[in-house]
Parts: structure tokens; C-alpha cells; sequence
């Protein structure tokens, strides 16, 4: 008898080893949610010791966890006799811990995934269940950083270098979009192409470096003067893509003019010299009639050479 009493208690010392030698929370509790077990990884990061918790309301010590939430997530694992799992997706962590891992030193907590499984008694009754909790902040900021990662590079696929708007694959992405939602809701939008007036002899006089600076300041005048739900693009070379939804042709002129007005009246520093340069722009508002939103663009084009060979620093509707 006295052997096998020995023989208990080393086994139970044994198994409280492995619970405190393993990198997972391990907790059990009854259905009071007392706390019956808590390992040395719990102990770790909550500072709170195994003989201050055990045989007390788990509740007591973890204010952030959601009672009501809790209690339903248990209940079928007492019930049910099934296991039941949280990943950090759900609910980013069970327990407030912080993180210490210096991997991780982007997050300040300690994400969890979280599995509850029924402890069965001999006799088959579920009284307890052990709550194991896994650190899984490196994998989750492994995660945010190639999210981040991803989305920059969508970015950049989308935008032109040298002016940080959009470049033309995507500006005629958004341009067949918008044609395509005027043509289900009867919409009315208009597109504005614009370009530098004598661009080539900016490059010829000051230098290729000077016209990127024009082309540069063109964009900020720009994104100064369009909306968010505006969509502005480079179109090619010193040549700029606007559309404007929900604005009918007559609006959009007054969008051009802010524009034409604003380039005219400034210059641009480069280097000893004060650069002027004016633009034209050319207007087509949507019409359903149209074949396709290349023909929406073509149009806006035709306005735009005719605002050239009207004598250059003007803005044009194309009106057929």
C-alpha cells in the first residue's frame, strides 16, 4: 500500500514537471471555472503564482476575458465531451500577456490560439477541462509583415515612380470601371486628358532632369486640386489621366480651368532657373452611346488636340 502511495505521488511529480517544462500555457478547471492546474508558462507571463490561483475564480485574476463569450465557448466541452478551438483570428488572445520575444518586438502582446478539451473521470464524467494556450506571435507578425509586404507591392504595381500617381495600366483599369458603372446606373462621369504644352523644349532648353521636375509639379497641382474619389494617372511621358465620376462635362471644365490656372500662374525651381509651362486639357463626359471606354478616352483626346490647335493653354469640352 505504502509502495503504491510512492508510486502515485511520483507519477503526479513527473506529469507537474512536463506540464512546467513545455512552451504552451496548460490550465485546468472545474466548472466553478476554478483554477486546478497552472504551469510554469502561465506563471511566467502572468506573474502569478500556481498557489496564489489554484482553487480560485479564473475570472478574479483575467478581468480582459469576456465572460459571457467564455461560458458559452466551455459549455460544450463540458456537455459535449468535445474539444474547442480559438485561433488569434477570431479573438486575438485569452489571456492579456505581453510579448517578450525579441523576434516579435513589432507587437506588444502575445497572440494566441487557444484549444479546450474535456478531462473525463474514470467513470466517463467531464468535471474539468484543461485550456492550453500556444504563442503564435512570431507566426502572426511573420504574417502582418508579408500582408504589409504584399500590399506594398500592389502599390507600387500600381503607381507610376515618378509622379506617385497612378500609372496607365491601372488608370485604364479604373477608367473601363467606371465606364462599365455608368453603363449599369446611368451615371454621369467625365474623363480629362491633359498634357505639357511644348514639353520637348523644356527637355532641349533646361535639361531632361528639369522636365521630370515639371512633370513632378504637374502631378502635385493635381492631387492638390481633384478629389479622392477622383482618379488621376500618368497617362505617358508629360501626359496625365483624369476621371471624375459623377461629374458632368461642364463641372470637369471648371476642375480643367483650377488646373490650367494654377500651372500658369506658377513656375518651377530647378536648380538657377524659374521653369514656366502651361497645359491643355481636353473633356468627354460619359455617354452611354459610347462602344467601349477606349472610345471615352479617344474622345477626350480629340478635345485635348483641339485645345492644342486652338493655340495650347486652353481647355476643351468634346461636346459630339
Amino acid at each position: 500500500m505504502e509502495q503504491s502511495i510512492h508510486q502515485d505521488m511520483d507519477d503526479l511529480h513527473w506529469k507537474l514537471d512536463l506540464l512546467d517544462s513545455i512552451e504552451v500555457g496548460i490550465v485546468v478547471i472545474d466548472r466553478q471555472f476554478r483554477v486546478k492546474v497552472w504551469n510554469e508558462f502561465m506563471h511566467n507571463h502572468s506573474g502569478v503564482q500556481p498557489d496564489t490561483i489554484r482553487h480560485q475564480c479564473l475570472f478574479d485574476f483575467f478581468a480582459e476575458i469576456d465572460q459571457d463569450w467564455f461560458r458559452q465557448k466551455v459549455e460544450p466541452v463540458f456537455t459535449l465531451k468535445s474539444p474547442a478551438f480559438v485561433i488569434w483570428e477570431q479573438r486575438p488572445y485569452l489571456f492579456r500577456f505581453t510579448s517578450y520575444r525579441p523576434v516579435t518586438s513589432a507587437s506588444d502582446l502575445m497572440y494566441q490560439n487557444i484549444t479546450l478539451f474535456p478531462l473525463a473521470s474514470r467513470g466517463g464524467e467531464v468535471e474539468h477541462l484543461c485550456v492550453v494556450v500556444y504563442d503564435v506571435t512570431d507566426e502572426v507578425v511573420s504574417k502582418q509583415r508579408l500582408a504589409t509586404a504584399n500590399e506594398q507591392l500592389r502599390k507600387m504595381s500600381r503607381v507610376d515612380g515618378l509622379t506617385g500617381l497612378y500609372n496607365r495600366r491601372y488608370w485604364e483599369e479604373s477608367c473601363q470601371q467606371e465606364f462599365k458603372r455608368c453603363m449599369r446606373n446611368h451615371g454621369t462621369s467625365s474623363v480629362i486628358l491633359l498634357d505639357i504644352d511644348y514639353f520637348k523644349s523644356i527637355n532641349d532648353t533646361y535639361g531632361h532632369p528639369a522636365g521630370d521636375q515639371v512633370i513632378r509639379a504637374l502631378a502635385r497641382v493635381i492631387r492638390q486640386i481633384v478629389r479622392e474619389t477622383d482618379i488621376a494617372g500618368r497617362y505617358g511621358g508629360e501626359e496625365f489621366a483624369l476621371v471624375l465620376p459623377d461629374t458632368n462635362a461642364d463641372a470637369a471644365l471648371q476642375v480643367a480651368e483650377r488646373i490650367r490656372e494654377h500651372v500658369q500662374r506658377n513656375t518651377v525651381a530647378y536648380e538657377e532657373h524659374n521653369i514656366p509651362f502651361t497645359v491643355s486639357l481636353g473633356i468627354c463626359q460619359f455617354d452611354s452611346s459610347l462602344k467601349g471606354y477606349m472610345a471615352w478616352i479617344e474622345l477626350a483626346d480629340k478635345a485635348l488636340y483641339r485645345a492644342k490647335d486652338s493655340g495650347r493653354n486652353l481647355s476643351q469640352i468634346q461636346r459630339d
